[in-house]
C-alpha cells in the first residue's frame, strides 16, 4: 500500500472465484488496491478480466474467497450506506416519476425527502423540467442522469461507475463525462469507472488501472494526474496518455 489505513476511504487485497456446477471458476487474481478520499480511478481493460467483479466488490455486492475488503477502515460485508453504485442499464422503475426514481434511495432508508435538494440535483443534471414523466419517455442520456441523480442524491463518499455510458453515442457519451467530473469537482466524493473505453478512463481516472488475464489481474497502474480537469480532453497530454494506455492493452492482449 501507498498509504497508511487512516489516510484511506477504500482498500481491497482480495482474490475471487466463483463455484458453479462445472467446478470452480477464478474470476480475479490477488489484487491489492487502495483509494483515498476524494481520488478518483478508472479501470480498464478487455472484456472478461475482471473488471465489474472487482467493483462488485468494492460495492459490498460480492465477497472475495481470500483476502479483505475495508471501508473506512472497517471490514466492508454488505453494501454500504455511503457507497452508491450505478450500472450500465440505468435500474430505473418504469411506472415511478423520474422525481420517484431519483428520490427511491431515500424512501428505502426512510430518510427525510428534501424537495430543494431534489430540484437542485436535477438542474445541475441538466433534467430539472424532466421530474413528472417516466422513464420511457427519456433518452438514453437522460435514463443515465436520472441514475446518476439517484446515486448523489444519496450524498456518496464513494461513487461507482461500471460502463456507466457504453450505450450512448459519441458526444453524450463524452458531455456526460464532462458532467461527473464538474460534479465531483464541487462535491468531493472519491470514484472508481470501470470501462473498456480508453479515453473515457484517461478523461475520469486520475490513477488508471489496466487489467488483463484470465483470472483478471491488475498489470500496470498508470498516474494521470490531470484526469477530471476541464478542458483536458483534446489537449497533447491527454492523446500521450491515451496512446500510453492502449500501448499498455495492446502489449498484454
Amino acid at each position: 500500500m501507498l498509504h497508511t489505513s487512516h489516510e484511506l476511504m477504500g482498500c481491497i487485497a482480495a482474490a475471487k472465484m466463483y463455484l458453479t456446477d462445472n467446478g470452480p471458476i477464478p474470476a480475479l487474481s490477488a489484487t491489492d488496491f487502495a483509494l483515498c478520499p476524494g481520488e478518483t480511478a478508472a479501470i480498464v481493460g478487455p472484456s472478461g478480466c475482471g473488471k465489474s467483479t472487482l467493483l462488485l466488490l468494492m460495492a459490498g455486492l460480492e465477497q472475495p474467497t481470500s483476502g479483505h475488503l475495508l471501508f473506512k477502515g472497517e471490514p466492508l460485508r454488505r453494501p454500504h450506506r455511503e457507497i452508491a453504485l450505478v450500472l450500465q442499464d440505468y435500474g430505473l422503475f418504469p411506472w415511478k416519476s423520474v422525481r420517484d426514481n431519483v428520490e427511491l434511495g431515500l424512501k428505502i432508508r426512510n430518510e427525510p425527502i428534501e424537495e430543494d435538494r431534489t430540484n437542485e440535483l436535477l438542474t445541475e443534471l441538466d433534467i430539472g423540467e424532466k421530474g413528472s414523466v417516466y422513464p420511457q419517455q427519456l433518452s438514453g442520456g437522460q435514463k443515465q442522469r436520472v441514475a446518476l441523480a439517484r446515486a448523489l442524491i444519496l450524498k456518496p463518499s464513494l461513487l461507482l461507475l461500471d460502463e456507466p455510458f457504453a450505450a450512448l453515442d459519441t458526444l453524450t457519451r463524452e458531455r456526460l463525462q464532462d458532467l461527473v467530473a464538474d460534479l465531483w469537482g464541487k462535491l468531493g466524493f472519491g470514484m472508481v469507472v470501470v470501462t473498456h473505453n480508453i479515453q473515457e478512463a484517461v478523461r475520469l481516472g486520475r490513477r488508471i488501472l489496466v487489467m488483463g488475464g484470465t483470472p483478471g489481474k491488475v498489470l500496470e497502474t498508470v498516474e494521470n494526474p490531470l484526469g477530471c480537469t476541464e478542458n483536458y480532453r483534446g489537449t497533447d497530454i491527454f492523446y500521450e496518455m491515451y496512446k500510453q494506455v492502449r500501448g499498455l492493452l495492446e502489449q498484454n492482449g
